[in-house]
């Protein structure tokens, strides 16, 4: 196990580096590429959802239904719904995952403002589905509570650039990487019955826009989550900030509720984005978690 961990680390490390060699033929770096998270669909620029310092010891299977709607239009004029999944694979120690996500499924339905506001050639309304971006990072828990205090968890995230339908602004057809570090610490109130847990959470965003150019963005995020018996509460803000200025300072708040039973959890929640990623997004899915 100890191998193939360290094979997959190779393996995510090699599209890194080929993003920071490729090679600028003619650039205007005062002109912004608009390749940027207000100009596109829900799924093209998330917020990453940030680590609470902590990796998983056992395997678990996520599938979640999402339906996003614009904060900036009317419902009908730009909405998206999705089936999104996730798969946490504990390598060769619990303090080490490998973790694949992403929207399996899009149908989007995008009206003429929406289309003109992202300089699409379409005047007429636009429904149609596609495949998403597929997400795959290493995840390593440096730190632990019990030792030194407070747990701590590394990440290294490639995203491919498996996403279509460029055309109508729903996926950029590049690839990316982010790294981050979260710092989590859990306190028990209430005789032990209650469990909060407060993180923190910064890193570096990365994407390629175009003409061999890239856009670096500085991430950031911070977590709440209570845990009664089988329920959960979970509410994070984060966001990241481009240095192109232009529609690439995306923040978001997001809430998540969780209910347990045996290995299963069914879970329900709601995101807000603010500024540079204008939805709403709603969830429902169930989680197993097993081996």
């Amino acid at each position: 196990m100890k191998k193939l961990g360290a094979l997959l680390f190779f393996c995510l490390s090699l599209p890194l580096s080929a993003l920071g060699q490729t090679t600028l033929d003619i650039s205007d770096l005062s002109v912004p590429t608009l390749i940027a998270p207000e100009y596109f669909g829900p799924n093209a620029f998330p917020v990453p959802e940030m680590s609470d310092g902590r990796t998983s010891a056992r395997w678990k299977a996520e599938v979640y239904a999402d339906h996003f709607f614009s904060t900036r239009y009317d419902w009908k004029e730009d909405y998206t719904t999705d089936i999104f999944a996730r798969l946490t694979v504990p390598l060769f120690s619990p303090r080490a995952n490998l973790v694949i996500w992403g929207p399996l499924y899009e149908f989007f339905h995008s009206g003429s403002k929406v289309n003109a506001y992202r300089r699409l050639s379409f005047k007429d309304d636009v429904d149609y589905h596609t495949s998403g971006d597929l997400y795959v990072s290493v995840d390593f828990q440096t730190l632990l509570q019990e030792k030194h205090g407070v747990d701590m968890t590394v990440r290294a995230v490639l995203k491919t650039a498996s996403g279509d339908r460029y055309e109508y602004a729903r996926y950029y057809d590049s690839p990316g990487y982010f790294f981050d570090a979260a710092f989590g610490r859990g306190f028990s109130v209430a005789d032990g019955d209650v469990v909060m847990r407060v993180a923190l959470s910064g890193g570096f965003l990365c994407w390629q826009t175009d003409n061999g150019r890239q856009n670096d963005a500085v991430m950031y995020g911070a977590l709440f989550s209570l845990a009664c018996g089988p329920f959960t509460f979970r509410t994070q803000y984060g966001g990241y900030v481009g240095w192109e200025a232009m529609g690439d300072a995306p923040m978001t708040l997001r809430a998540d509720l969780g209910w347990a039973f045996g290995d299963f959890s069914l879970n329900a929640g709601y995101q807000v984005g603010f500024n540079h990623w204008p939805f709403h997004q709603f969830r429902l899915g169930v989680s197993y978690s097993f081996l």
